[in-house]
């Protein structure tokens, strides 16, 4: 396959024979892995969705460093079909929380239906989204429904609300590992994403994720997640 990119670049493949390559990893002791799966486990039991967020700066690399970490996830035919957009700029956050929170008022004022409003009780949230411009990134995740060429030709993915839901969640994870507070937010309908941060016509928004520090004042609902038993089934 010819590429005009340099070697070691990631360009699509498409038809090309299966070619192998080696992976030998070093097996990890068995009390190093019990002990790493353990302190993952609680390190996030620890997390939690936050919308009270500091206006105070982190430092870049880490959210560079997490969302390289998300672009490792496994995809559909390893199409890798997201996109990352991290947002720093104060005016096109003020612009996503303008046009957010618009979309936010209409729906809770009657779109989203009484079942879901009761389900989102609990959770204090309403239309009013503080949260998109005192956090100091945004990450708008979008997802590439199908892959666009250059001279406009187009090759379809697969697996695309899987492989970029499971990106988002090592994301989440990566964050929150490196001390930070996230929030997935998913203002719906999300067109406005595309338009204000310029995206080309196969990428679709699927998730808001503001990133900080918590606010010194935060708080978060009183809710507790199910436990081990009740989500595993052993057969």
């Amino acid at each position: 396959m010819t590429t005009s990119q340099p070697a070691g670049e990631w360009a699509p493949i498409y038809g090309e024979p299966y070619q192998p390559v080696p992976y030998r990893p070093a097996r990890m002791p068995a009390e190093e892995s019990l002990r790493n799966s353990a302190d993952l486990r609680q390190r996030m039991e620890a997390r939690r969705t936050v919308r009270m967020f500091s206006t105070e700066p982190v430092p870049e690399q880490v959210v560079l460093d997490a969302i390289a970490t998300a672009s490792t996830a496994p995809s559909g035919a390893h199409q890798q079909p997201w996109t990352f957009v991290l947002v720093e700029d104060p005016g096109l956050r003020k612009q996503i929380r303008a046009a957010a929170e618009e979309e936010e008022r209409i729906s809770y004022q009657g779109r989203l239906g009484e079942e879901w409003l009761s389900a989102l009780r609990p959770l204090g949230t309403d239309a009013d989204k503080p949260h998109l411009t005192d956090a100091p990134y945004l990450i708008v995740v979008f997802q590439q429904r199908y892959y666009l060429e250059e001279d406009g030709s187009t090759h379809k993915h697969y697996y695309v609300d899987e492989s970029v839901g499971i990106a988002v969640g090592m994301l989440l994870t990566s964050l929150h590992v490196a001390g930070l507070a996230a929030l997935t937010h998913t203002p719906s309908p999300m067109r406005f994403l595309g338009e204000v941060l310029d995206r080309p016509r196969n990428e679709k928004a699927f998730a808001v994720i503001p990133v900080g520090y918590p606010a010194e004042d935060c708080v978060v609902p009183d809710i507790r997640r199910k436990s081990l038993d009740q989500v595993l089934v052993r057969r």
